[in-house]
């Protein structure tokens, strides 16, 4: 199929882009014809390249049911490609299709060489972005209503139970309800480390352990899993500008490492990890 320059103009990642430059870019892509059931990638490979869908169809799987059918002309998975996040889902072709392909590498090479090309690009890029962050913060702001209105209701309908005759219905009510509210609390939404603001645990041995994520309460470190279920850990957290010493009870061992239930901090370690917390928080907040 025949592709100009102004075809790709719809599409939002090349708007604003002369027509000169996109003939630059187009020249850099790589053609393929490839058949029905084609794999382009799968869901949770790093991402090598982006693609084009010039002709055919391309659907996005995600666990194992068709979630998007993409159409040409259509970028696949540009926001992974140019990000480095792992892919989501699996892209498979439903029919005979002509996908244009560029390896990363070669598309950061393409850009070093072509200064006039890239900035317009990430400009659109940064563009697409702001725009995916407006939709997330506005669909986030929802859930946190409705989180905020089920949480009121749990509470509501527990004391209602607990007002009332026990009976062996109302200890299992009780039970669920105490568990969710537990679950809901602010305190258990932990913050990832950011790549410029790591932390980690030296144990009592001396060994060094990543934090996987944290919050004011709660501690999942990679690794740990000799460690047993309701048992005490202590260790020092190591922050980027000073050093906390933490103790806890195991609550969880997992793939993703061994959660603590961190005890109480005294208020000077309480202070640091919170403005550490913040610190994280702030990265993912718009001001």
């Amino acid at each position: 199929m025949a592709v100009r320059p102004s075809d790709l103009h719809a599409i939002p990642l090349f708007e604003r882009i002369t027509e000169d430059h996109l003939d630059e870019l187009m020249r850099a892509f790589q053609r393929q014809e490839v058949p029905s059931g084609h794999v382009l990638f799968e869901a949770g490979s790093a991402p090598a390249h982006l693609f084009l869908l010039v002709q055919g169809e391309v659907a996005l799987l995600e666990g194992g049911e068709t979630r998007f059918r993409l159409s040409p002309i259509s970028p696949i998975g540009e926001l992974g490609a140019l990000t480095g996040f792992r892919r989501t889902t699996t892209a498979v072709t439903t029919q005979p299709s002509e996908i244009w392909r560029i390896g990363v590498a070669e598309l950061q090479d393409f850009f070093e060489g072509h200064g006039d090309v890239a900035y317009p690009f990430y400009n659109n890029l940064l563009n697409v972005v702001a725009g995916k962050i407006r939709r997330d913060a506005r669909r986030l702001e929802e859930v946190r209503a409705n989180l905020i209105r089920t949480q009121r209701a749990m509470k509501r309908l527990l004391e209602l139970v607990l007002d009332s005759e026990e009976t062996p219905l109302s200890k299992v009510i009780c039970a669920t309800l105490e568990e969710l509210i537990e679950k809901n609390r602010r305190s258990h939404y932990m913050v990832e480390p950011a790549h410029t603001l790591k932390s980690s645990v030296r144990l009592d041995s001396g060994a060094l352990v990543p934090v996987v994520e944290l919050s004011d309460g709660w501690l999942r470190l990679a690794g740990l899993r000799d460690a047993a279920k309701g048992a005490h850990w202590s260790g020092v957290l190591i922050l980027p500008a000073r050093e906390i010493p933490v103790s806890g009870t195991i609550d969880a061992i997992d793939d993703h490492g061994a959660l603590v239930r961190l005890d109480l901090l005294i208020d000077e370690y309480a202070a640091a990890l919170q403005d550490y917390l913040t610190r994280l928080q702030m990265l993912d907040f718009v001001v």
